[in-house]
């Protein structure tokens, strides 16, 4: 049950974004919607293929499915991807891999899905130069930059820890290495790393279309993923608040009127977090439950 009452309290805390959002509802174009519901469940689908793709045993592929519909709700209860890292973690333990190798394999997704997103983005902004204008898309209170320093600080004086990163690096290295021997699992590792994103875009471009955001598609593209990278550095549960501030400066600075790129937002937003957040703890519980977690 605790899955279930931090969701409410979650909700309960942003009820007026909600409210918003559904309301904005009555003037899109629903076809669109219901596209851009599609592209957000196959990043799912994207998800559990980077995921597969970081090991070279071959992982239950329904559990694993629905482990990424669940770690998606505990993502938005966690600051900074911890809720997912914690359930995939504990999957990959359940499934017989040694702790060690669960967390190599953990780091690989995550160097993966953020090589893939700035990649991504790079060759968008290469591809269109004058999409977005330079500016701030990060929110006040990003410290994300000195906790990476006060951690590499803490690791250079700590003998002891500085020796258990050294191991776990060496973990980390001989796991990639394995992957990387197996074309069929580098695919899944890049191709879904690249795919995760994208379909991520693609659902904001469809809610823009739905609203008739004058902003060409790829420039909505390049808006996404330029704010995605830029709150990374801000560690809220889920981005909630982050996200829909560093998305609508984003969308106003590639040509978007304030208040469409704000009624976009709040819709994507909608769509891609506060709908399959109820589901996915539920599924979170039956899974924990069901000893899959």
């Amino acid at each position: 049950m605790l899955p279930l009452l931090l969701v409410t309290v979650v909700a309960v805390r942003h009820r007026s974004v909600l409210a918003e959002g559904f309301a904005q509802l009555a003037t899109a174009r629903w076809p669109w919607l219901l596209a851009a519901a599609g592209a957000t469940c196959l990043t799912w689908v994207a998800a559990a293929c980077t995921r597969q793709g970081a090991v070279p045993e071959r992982l239950p592929g329904r559990r694993l499915l629905a482990t990424q519909f669940a770690a998606g709700a505990a993502n938005h209860l966690l600051p900074t991807g911890l809720g997912a890292s914690a359930v995939n973690l504990r999957f990959m333990t359940v499934c017989g891999l040694s702790p060690a190798r669960s967390s190599a394999a953990l780091a690989l997704y995550l160097l993966a899905e953020s090589v893939g997103r700035v990649g991504l983005l790079a060759a968008l902004l290469v591809a269109f130069p004058g999409a977005l204008t330079p500016g701030s898309l990060l929110p006040d209170g990003a410290f994300g930059p000195l906790l990476l320093v006060a951690a590499a600080g803490v690791l250079a004086c700590v003998r002891r820890l500085r020796a258990a990163v050294c191991s776990f690096l060496r973990t980390a290295l001989g796991e990639a290495r394995s992957v990387h021997a197996l074309p069929s699992r580098a695919l899944a590792l890049w191709g879904g790393a690249l795919a995760f994103p994208a379909l991520q875009a693609t659902a904001l471009v469809l809610v823009g279309v739905a609203f008739g955001l004058p902003v060409p598609p790829a420039h909505m593209a390049v808006a996404y993923l330029a704010a995605t990278v830029a709150v990374a550095l801000v560690p809220t549960p889920g981005g909630l608040g982050s996200v829909e501030a560093a998305l609508v400066v984003a969308l106003v600075a590639v040509g978007g009127a304030a208040a469409a790129a704000t009624a976009v937002v709040l819709v994507f937003r909608v769509i891609t977090v506060w709908l399959p957040l109820l589901p996915g703890a539920l599924t979170l519980g039956a899974l924990v439950r069901l000893k899959v977690i």
